[in-house]
């Protein structure tokens, strides 16, 4: 199986907030009892390729605070979804790979301290990157989907699909049921815990099966 080509253009990147419950409450937050969501626009999206160490550039620290990093399976559509089936959301997905939402966490909470909307805290440039897509055929009903990051040779976040309060193809349902989902459209299905923050010279690997992104942060 080779890496699908880069095809499709990013409408939009739907999030999903707090689809683990060990990340849920590593950030002291509730478990949600419906899925969190959120966009980010495509302005944001960075790529990595399978074949080249990429480049993930930091927002300035002293202006912005620390960057924090949450690697995520996420779902590229190659039709459209409204008020979908669940055969018919899989039955869309077009390509799978690995991201990480990257996130102004100091920000990020100021803001929901106040009540007031995360955009500046998830939506900066180059704040969603992306892997290269692959088909998707190999991963089934998406129920049992391993996937880590590792940091200069740590393992720092396990992901297990299994472990989704919301599975995948439950989360394409829903979502398409709260809003029209277009081919092009990203999903980012949420992050296990082992979030934290990102430093210069940092050196990435996210695994999926036998795929692998590598980067170095500036």
């Amino acid at each position: 199986m080779t890496a699908l080509q880069q095809a499709l253009t990013v409408g939009k990147v739907i999030c999903v907030g707090r689809n683990y419950a060990a990340h849920a409450r590593e950030l002291g937050n509730d478990v949600p009892k419906s899925p969190l969501l959120f966009m980010k626009p495509a302005s944001c999206v960075t790529y990595l390729n399978q074949h080249e160490v990429g480049t993930i550039h930091l927002p300035d620290a002293d202006k912005f605070g620390d960057t924090h990093y949450e690697a995520e399976l996420c779902i590229q559509l190659s039709g459209d979804l409204k008020n979908a089936t669940a055969a018919e959301a899989k039955a869309a997905i077009g390509g799978v790979t690995l991201g990480l939402d990257l996130t102004l966490r100091e920000l990020q909470s100021q803001l929901k301290d106040k009540g007031q909307p995360w955009e500046r805290a998830k939506c900066f440039d180059g704040a969603c990157v992306l892997g290269d897509w692959v088909e998707p055929q190999v991963f089934g009903d998406f129920t049992d989907v391993h996937y880590q990051l590792f940091i200069n040779d740590e393992k720092v976040q396990d992901g297990d699909s299994s472990l989704m309060l919301f599975p995948v193809l439950e989360l394409l349902v829903e979502i398409s049921h709260a809003f029209s989902l277009q081919a092009g459209d990203v999903i980012m299905t949420g992050t296990p815990s082992g979030v934290g923050k990102l430093a210069c010279g940092d050196k990435l690997v996210l695994v999926l099966n036998e795929y692998s992104w590598h980067a170095c942060v500036q």
